[in-house]
């Protein structure tokens, strides 16, 4: 059914054609057919329906995500809030957590959150195993991903699990875990960090992923310069995330490469980490997105608004370059993004713009202009929002 929706305030296209005031956008079969402004709004669509003055933003894209968990960390929070230090080992309290729980518990709790990023605003998600660390634990988890969302990452290189060596681990992963999981994933991640996992480990773990025909994406560059930054521009990954602590080689790697630099800034506050140095990456002509990395440990939210919020806010982003990071900086983080008549680069309806032959993704906010969204911080202010056409919320 084709839809007209009229009564838009402002458009941000997030694109050539920018931000477009008094603005009407057609969509039909769940892409974009036509936007522009109300007075040239074409006749004929079997549906109308008007926004009441309201701002409308592509959906967000979430390129980041740790959905596939039960249980929480809400003590170790609290700890780290008191003055402990973050490392990367609480892991573990998870994974017990959710090798226990049922499939039937896991899809609930997933699709739970893929509804709470709807109420959001966000329309792509991301997301990844990791919690388990076993074959049969990694598997259930990338079956009951790849139920909820498009773009899932195998992350059996999370953690070392308590007790395991570390090079017979990694055997695992590439080995049978990669086997057992690798038709349910589109992707293969590596925390390579102090407390986890080496440049060398790191390497052979995305190397097994290439061979096996899956996209590469990074953990990187958290707890302190290291090799994480250098070893996803080498890999062709797609994004290097985290990067909260860069030397000028890493950014001058990033800014001269396709891959995306994803700043998590909802974690950084958790973590009580310097945030993301997403002002530098991006004066330096570096493509960065931003997402919320939701998860039980260090970033237990789904709400892209306050992480846009937050880099308007401490990170010293304009509101254009926020939205932008959240929108067509996540969609290129998942190669999901316009190349060309709205169609990314395998042919499907791109991600995180407005334009003709774009996904009909729309962030509808109860408020007549997006800067709302930074001058109001922590107001509810997702109004509807629609995935391919179809509105999931509100």
């Amino acid at each position: 059914m084709s839809t007209l929706l009229t009564g838009i305030s402002e458009l941000r296209a997030v694109s050539e054609l920018g931000t477009i005031k008094d603005a009407a956008l057609l969509m039909d079969g769940g892409v974009i057919e036509w936007v522009g402004p109300a007075a040239e709004a074409p006749s004929g669509a079997e549906e109308t329906v008007d926004l009441g003055g309201r701002a409308v933003l592509p959906g967000w894209v979430d390129s980041h995500t740790h959905m596939v968990f039960d249980g929480d960390r809400a003590a170790e929070f609290e700890a780290r809030m008191a003055g402990q230090s973050y490392a990367a080992g609480g892991i573990a309290v998870t994974m017990e957590a959710t090798r226990s729980a049922s499939t039937e518990r896991l899809h609930q709790l997933v699709a739970e959150r893929v509804a709470a990023g709807h109420a959001g605003g966000t329309t792509t998600f991301e997301t990844k195993t990791g919690y388990g660390l076993d074959v049969a634990s990694e598997a259930e988890a990338a079956r009951v991903a790849a139920d909820h969302v498009d773009d899932v990452t195998f992350l059996g290189a999370h953690l070392v699990p308590p007790g395991a060596d570390a090079e017979a681990y990694v055997g695992e992963v590439v080995g049978p875990m990669l086997e057992a999981v690798k038709d349910h994933v589109q992707w293969i991640d590596v925390f390579c960090e102090r407390g986890a996992f080496n440049e060398e480990q790191s390497r052979r773990v995305l190397e097994a992923g290439k061979a096996a025909g899956l996209g590469v994406r990074v953990h990187g560059n958290q707890l302190g310069e290291g090799p994480g930054v250098r070893l996803a521009v080498e890999m062709g990954a797609a994004s290097v995330d985290h990067v909260n602590y860069l030397s000028p080689e890493d950014v001058e790697l990033l800014a001269g490469s396709d891959t995306v630099a994803t700043i998590l800034p909802a974690c950084d506050l958790s973590t009580r980490q310097d945030l993301a140095p997403a002002r530098t990456l991006i004066d330096a002509g570096a493509t960065v997105a931003i997402a919320s990395n939701l998860n039980p440990g260090t970033s237990f939210t789904s709400s892209m608004n306050f992480c846009v919020t937050t880099a308007v806010l401490q990170q010293h982003l304009t509101l254009d370059e926020a939205i932008a990071a959240a929108t067509t900086g996540g969609a290129k983080a998942l190669r999901r993004h316009n190349v060309g008549s709205g169609r990314d680069p395998q042919g499907r309806p791109a991600k995180g713009t407005l334009v003709p032959g774009a996904a009909a993704d729309l962030h509808v906010l109860d408020a007549a202009n997006a800067i709302n969204l930074a001058y109001r911080p922590g107001m509810p202010i997702t109004w509807q929002t629609w995935v391919a056409g179809e509105k999931v919320y509100g």
